[in-house]
């Protein structure tokens, strides 16, 4: 018997289970039959498929090839040639068919084939010569691992041949070509670079003089001292979150049609700006912001941090046949920006296939992806800064008990003797009202909470339900001849109410009451009457009658008099009276309309003389102390006055001021979008569940072929000599979340057997690349095959070194970087090196660069002092809004114009690099915007304060500029603000050195010079 080949058994090993019982005797046989079905195959088949061309990537060459069909579409099941698609082809039964445009094979043929797949299909040779098996791309290779970017770090020594680490790098590449660095930029080009450069702003004159004092002193020292400073401004945050957000294709809303806001995004912001200033290590940054919740449960600032995974594009109406598509196209969402803000890799592109570049099979794309299976947007309430609120909840209760306290004081030193005089005149408390307020309890079937307020009110709070029921109980010794219900008004509701509806109103569908023994015997329905009301929608069915019927679509209502406080009595066919007391149970259902429930109901008790409408309810405990005024204890009398100082109106209007400033407490907690697993998920319109329980390999990414249920691991070729156990980590029993995400932020930072070392590299180059205008390496987001090399390898590779040694903190890398000579030279640039290094990758000359779309606006706003450096907080979409540029709200279908303009991104996926374009709307915004015009006079009502002319440009020049203005600008400048103001005195305007003088400043935030990094 010849036994099988070894390359059949490993091409076989993934389909053990499927291999029948006589597997081996039946594929002797199959190799007997190849020798004829090769030449079948040979004639029939090869030319098109493996031989001199590979038509829709099947290769029957090799049995190898013949099986990849498996999953690249034309199927050949071995052991199963009923099962094998090939065979419906050749068979004609489905298209295309084989041979392609010809005649079928022969019957005799085609049985032949057949037998020979039913006995497991083997080859004994290739049927092409030299051909060789096709690679499983499955696995990842040594040969994949030499990729430059896939190494581990190497190990170097910066070269001694200059005083700073980075220069050696430089000038060591550099030599080859006999080229140095240029000299030192003067010293106030260098100052607004630095400033710019870190904080997105210019410098003001006098700090511009301090350095250039300083510089002349000692220009090391100087720059040392410069760097130091801005690296601890709070500005710098801002400055370099926004090179960050870019990348994380941060916005506030979904996008796509309907492009619905997130209104508590904005956090997300507001933590990586607070990271950036505080210097968290960049390895912390990158565990929070794949797995806060998981790293930090109870770390606000950690789950706030995880916004960066839903920050993606989202569809807001998602119908039920799309519900599984929009979901792997969430994760995948999730799993492409973590690869290229994170690794620099195209991670997506495997999606559908193996990467046609890169060692990422589709295997490895969906074992990561499943890492995000259940991880979902929510709104949670956290406490996003704990000392700033430990500290206002303070401050507020020091002033509160300022408050009480003067109350209290006035309470005893003046309307405690008001009190004595009143209980003199012997009141008569029952004379006062018929009605006795209800107190008791409050539920709510529909989910609302309610607070129980001093006037025997109840609040409603929380869910607003569709429809809902409330049930009121109380109790009461004396016999009850009806009752009132009042719907009061509050400012928590629309229009104050008095309903839950959105418009204000409620509606009353049904009214009933039962009344039982104190002590829990039966208790019967007691028949109501409509007694006065203050106000009803209308006579028929929306009005108080119509609640006491038995339809849901009537009952009383109260629109045309919304923000009103209302009543209306019902009134018993017979006095409840029940020895001992009686239980009454009221219930209220509110099914006329939606949501229309009251928002503040109180009830009375009508136990003595006729229930008028308008008459105030005294609690019971208040007319039981009626018979013994004379003798009241001291409880007692404590009771009364607590009741009687809410009729004084100075009482009143103090304990306003008291109530107001309890409303006005400090919120402790705010809602937050997280991206997490086991809260509540945001869910818009979608006929589907948020998650799926589980992510499957798809074939083509198409979610109608899953192939395998994805179980987590990470990319082969960044898994050195380890196994994905070595990362896993576990929650404890009970916990809300999986553990993947964390485990994938482990992988991702382990710099000896996973990601860090990638990790670490894209970190640094993105430091250099917006330090220096581009990277070392030039494609920020691909450190792939279809990215560039670096420009300095051994230099990027101490750089990662170094914010590893450094504890992962990013600063001391700024602080590298910007005391280098390669950072501080000036931008000359001489015919030798346009030559040798036109595209300056060497870094031998500072490449002057426009600001971005941010930085211009916010120096604009800075120059002509207008700037309002206000931190943190909710954004805005006003384009006259003064604050910094970062805080725009970023909504992706309403993006801000002057942002737009000067090239700032759609975040619709991940953005490493900026481009630069000139165009025309970007002038005609700074010549003609309102804004610009805006931004102008006010820097020109500043430079006013000057006497003269020339002055005045001295002085804008340097605040917008940082030097004095030449001879040959006052030249031109002068006589040009002499003819604008003949012109606007002309024209009629009653300041026209001031207009003249807002067109020079506008001139001036047209200059290249302004607009770009020196």
């Amino acid at each position: 018997m010849i036994k099988p080949s070894l390359t059949f058994l490993l091409a076989t090993a993934s389909l053990k289970a499927q291999l029948p019982a006589d597997h081996a005797e039946r594929m002797a046989k199959g190799l007997d039959m190849f020798k004829e079905v090769s030449g079948l195959l040979k004639e029939h088949c090869v030319k098109c498929h493996g031989g001199e061309k590979t038509r829709a990537d099947f290769d029957l060459a090799t049995r190898e090839g013949l099986l990849a069909g498996v999953k690249d579409g034309v199927t050949v099941v071995p052991f199963n040639a009923a099962g094998s698609k090939l065979m419906k082809l050749i068979r004609h039964e489905e298209e295309p068919s084989m041979p392609d445009k010809k005649p079928k094979l022969s019957d005799a043929t085609i049985a032949k084939i057949a037998a020979w797949i039913d006995h497991g299909a083997p080859y004994d040779a290739p049927l092409v010569a030299g051909k060789t098996p096709p690679r499983d791309k499955s696995k990842v290779t040594a040969e994949d691992r030499k990729w430059w970017a896939f190494q581990p770090l190497a190990n170097l020594t910066a070269p001694a041949d200059a005083s700073h680490p980075l220069d050696a790098f430089l000038l060591s590449k550099a030599a080859g070509k006999k080229l140095t660095l240029n000299p030192p930029a003067e010293p106030r080009a260098f100052v607004r670079r630095a400033f710019l450069n870190a904080l997105g702003l210019p410098p003001s004159p006098d700090e511009v003089e301090t350095f250039a004092r300083e510089y002349a002193a000692n220009a090391e020292a100087a720059v040392a001292t410069l760097t130091d400073k801005l690296l601890a401004s709070p500005q710098f945050g801002e400055r370099w979150a926004r090179h960050w957000l870019d990348v994380a294709r941060f916005a506030e809303s979904s996008g796509f049609e309907h492009d619905y806001d997130r209104p508590n995004a904005w956090h997300y912001r507001d933590f990586v700006i607070r990271a950036l200033n505080s210097d968290m290590p960049f390895d912390q940054f990158v565990d929070w912001q794949l797995a806060g919740d998981e790293f930090a449960p109870g770390n606000a600032e950690a789950m706030t941090a995880t916004g960066f995974l839903g920050a993606g594009v989202f569809p807001t109406q998602i119908t039920a046949n799309e519900v599984e598509r929009v979901r792997y196209d969430a994760l995948d969402d999730m799993l492409s920006t973590t690869g290229s803000a994170m690794l620099g890799l195209t991670i997506g592109c495997a999606r559908c296939h193996d990467h046609k570049y890169d060692p990422i099979p589709a295997q490895d794309y969906y074992r990561l992806l499943s890492t995000f299976t259940t991880t979902v947007r929510s709104n949670v309430d956290l406490d996003t800064n704990p000392q700033r609120t430990a500290e206002a909840l303070a401050k507020h209760k020091a002033e509160h008990d300022r408050l009480t306290s003067e109350l209290s004081a006035w309470e005893t030193a003046t309307l405690q003797p008001k009190f004595d005089e009143w209980l003199r005149s012997n009141p008569e408390l029952n004379a006062k009202s018929p009605w006795v307020l209800a107190g008791g309890t409050i539920t709510s079937k529909g989910g609302a909470q309610f607070k129980a307020l001093p006037d025997g009110s109840w609040l409603a709070e929380g869910p607003n339900a569709a429809s809902d029921t409330y049930v009121i109980t109380a109790s009461s010794a004396s016999p009850v001849t009806a009752l009132k219900l009042e719907a009061l008004t509050d400012p928590s509701m629309k229009g104050k109410g008095p309903g839950r509806a959105s418009n204000g109103n409620f509606a009353l569908s049904r009214i009933r009451v039962t009344a039982g023994p104190n002590d829990g015997g039966k208790a019967q329905e007691v028949k109501l009457a409509p007694g006065a009301f203050t106000h009803q929608q209308n006579a028929d069915h929306l009005s108080v009658a119509a609640s006491l019927d038995n339809n849901a679509s009537s009952g009383w209502a109260v629109d045309g008099q919304i923000g009103k406080n209302h009543a209306a009595i019902f009134t018993f066919a017979d006095p409840a009276t029940i020895p001992g007391g009686a239980k009454l149970t009221v219930t209220l259902e509110f099914a006329v309309n939606t949501s229309h429930s009251i928002g503040r109901p109180r009830l009375s008790l009508c136990t003595g003389g006729a229930p008028v409408l308008d008459a105030t309810a005294i609690p019971a405990e208040i007319a039981a102390l009626a018979p013994k005024l004379n003798t009241l204890s001291a409880t007692e009398r404590t009771t009364l006055f607590n009741w009687w100082k809410q009729n004084d109106a100075a009482w009143k209007e103090k304990e306003r001021k008291v109530a107001e400033h309890t409303k006005a407490a400090p919120k402790t907690l705010q809602p937050v979008l997280i991206c997490a697993e086991g809260y509540e998920p945001l869910v818009m319109h979608s006929q589907g569940p948020p998650f799926l329980k589980e992510t499957h390999i798809l074939k083509r990414g198409d979610t109608n072929q899953k192939t395998a249920t994805a179980t987590q691991s990470f990319l082969q070729v960044l898994m050195r000599d380890a196994e994905e156990k070595r990362w896993a980590w576990k929650p404890s029993e009970g916990s809300k979340s999986s553990g993947r995400r964390r485990s994938l932020a482990n992988w991702m930072t382990d710099v000896e057997h996973g990601g860090g070392a990638l990790l670490a590299r894209v970190a640094v180059n993105r430091l250099w690349q917006h330090h220096f205008g581009r990277g070392i390496v030039s494609t920020p987001n691909d450190f792939g095959k279809q990215g560039t090399l670096p420009s300095h390898p051994e230099l990027l590779d101490w750089l990662a070194g170094e914010l590893i040694r450094n504890g992962w903190k990013l600063k001391p890398i700024h602080r590298l970087i910007m005391t280098s000579a390669a950072y501080r030279q000036s931008s000359a640039a001489s015919p030798e090196k346009l030559a040798a290094d036109p595209d300056n990758s060497l870094f031998l000359r500072a490449m002057p660069r426009r600001l971005e779309a941010e930085a211009a606006r916010d120096a604009i706003l800075s120059v002509s002092g207008q700037l309002d450096l206000t931190p943190f907080g909710r954004g805005t979409l006003d384009e006259n809004s003064r604050r910094r540029s970062i805080y725009f709200t970023v909504k992706r279908s309403q993006l801000v114009n002057s942002m737009v303009v000067f090239d700032a991104p759609e975040p619709l996926s991940s953005q490493g690099q900026r481009p630069t374009t000139t165009v025309a709307p970007q002038a005609l915004f700074l010549m003609n915007s309102p804004q610009a015009r805006n931004w102008a006079g006010t820097f020109a009502t500043k430079l006013m304060e000057e006497k003269t002319p020339e002055a005045r440009v001295h002085a804008a020049c340097l605040r917008a500029l940082g030097r004095r203005a030449t001879p040959d600008e006052l030249a031109a400048v002068l006589p040009f603000l002499e003819k604008q103001s003949a012109l606007h005195r002309a024209s009629g305007q009653s300041d026209p050195d001031r207009e003249s003088l807002t067109d020079y400043c506008q001139a001036l935030f047209g200059l290249n010079e302004f607009l770009y990094i020196p």
